[in-house]
């Protein structure tokens, strides 16, 4: 990958390997790498890139917008603790059917990122996060039902299965018959998750 993240945006949150940072508009050029790649798009268009202009002009305005609307919320930057460079994204953000307590969580990362955890690393922090320090009651995710890894990633975040439902999008995608899923988790069962279990002797 090779690309450095840089720090200039507010840093956060920050993980075992990683440092989530608010987006600025110098970084359209990282976001434009990211979503050039077929595979990391697959499930979101079916592999089309995003243009320059798209990202510039209408996706990073939009995102830059969150902070200034939400005080915890937005889209974040994910960098390499060490080495700095740009691995992908998160947001944890009210959706646009949800309550501003029930913010939805998603993540994007360069396919040199997959299978190493980042996702997961970053997905439990931010639900962490938005239980113990933002005030959400519930934290929820969607993806397709054919998207298995991104499925993995919401069951280790603690996120459970809700529902599968079928959604009207513009893009034809592989898989997409099979329909989309909801994973999410309440404030009570991720404080439940948390408590030590106290074995007998």
């Amino acid at each position: 990958m090779g690309e450095e993240g840089g720090t200039d945006g507010d840093v956060v949150l920050t993980t075992e390997r990683l440092v989530l940072r608010r987006f600025t508009p110098a970084d359209a050029d990282l976001l434009v790498d990211l979503d050039s790649d077929p595979a990391v798009m697959r499930f979101i268009n079916g592999g089309r890139p995003t243009s320059h202009e798209e990202i510039a002009e209408e996706v990073l305005p939009c995102w830059l917008g969150h902070y200034e609307r939400y005080e915890h919320y937005g889209f974040f930057a994910a960098l390499d603790k060490v080495s700095g460079n740009f691995l992908g994204w998160f947001h944890l953000r009210p959706g646009g059917r949800s309550a501003p307590d029930e913010p939805e969580l998603g993540y994007r990362f360069h396919r040199s990122a997959w299978g190493r955890g980042y996702a997961t690393e970053g997905s439990r922090a931010l639900v962490d996060a938005a239980f113990a320090d933002y005030g959400a009651r519930r934290v929820y995710a969607e993806t397709m039902a054919a998207n298995a890894a991104s499925r993995r990633v919401m069951a280790k975040a603690g996120l459970h299965l809700v529902r599968t439902f079928f959604a009207d999008w513009p893009d034809k995608i592989d898989g997409d018959e099979e329909g989309d899923v909801e994973y999410a988790v309440t404030r009570e069962r991720w404080a439940a998750a948390r408590v030590p279990t106290v074995l007998d002797p």
